[in-house]
């Protein structure tokens, strides 16, 4: 039995035939309904260009203010990273890690590690530690909370607006954004890239295969002959 052809559903365990799936159709599992995996979709140029582009809104929302609150003739911007340091140095350090876990670290991480790994597929190759790349976006995906922060600052907003002036800077638009992209991003199943890298993978090992041949074919009885004195 080739048991790189079967496949097992991540909700029940049960184990089927992995039969192959074209566009966007999908295999749900008999027993529970969960899917199981889903169409090989050569449309990579897509979700690669939303992954980049949100990389860059990213760096934009952490370096530009998020607002400017202006009260009493006093004026004052802040930052994402400037309420971090505001959580820390008010000995909330362990708020200040789970704010920064979840709208930071873990969305840069499923972003550079799914362009990684789709800038690679694209070209042609597996990259190096494409299993532990593939497995690390999937544990940071459900951690990432860009848009808890969002509705955040909104019910801040609405709740500031009575005691000061607010003025939404660059950095609340990107966020705004970056919500919209991550959603999209989300949409997309990092495990597809799995079925890709076997197929690029067996395809270098037949033109390998060929490659031999045609060597040992091109050398010829005598070659091989003389070869082995």
């Amino acid at each position: 039995m080739d048991y790189k052809k079967l496949v097992a559903c991540h909700e029940c365990d049960a184990l089927f035939r992995k039969p192959r799936l074209d566009g966007k159709s999908s295999a749900h599992c008999l027993r529970c309904g969960a899917i199981l995996y889903r169409g090989i979709s050569r449309g990579l140029d897509g979700i690669c260009a939303l992954t980049l582009a949100a990389l860059f809104t990213f760096v934009i929302a952490q370096g530009f203010p998020i607002l400017e609150l202006e009260t009493g003739g006093i004026t004052s911007r802040t930052s994402l990273f400037g309420a971090l340091v505001a959580l820390w140095n008010a000995d909330m350090q362990i708020v200040a890690a789970m704010v920064f876990c979840s709208t930071v670290l873990f969305p840069l991480t499923e972003l550079v590690a799914l362009l990684y790994v789709l800038i690679a597929i694209r070209q042609g190759y597996v990259p190096p530690g494409f299993n532990r790349v593939l497995r690390a976006i999937q544990f940071v995906r459900p951690w990432g909370m860009i848009e808890v922060f969002m509705l955040g600052v909104l019910v801040t907003i609405v709740k500031m607006v009575s005691l000061a002036r607010v003025v939404p800077e660059a950095a609340l638009f990107a966020f705004g954004a970056l919500t919209l992209m991550l959603v999209l991003v989300v949409m997309f199943d990092p495990r597809v890239l799995w079925d890709i890298a076997d197929e690029l993978g067996a395809g270098r090992a037949a033109r390998r295969r060929r490659v031999a041949f045609r060597t040992g074919a091109s050398r010829g009885p005598w070659h091989k002959g003389r070869a082995t004195r």
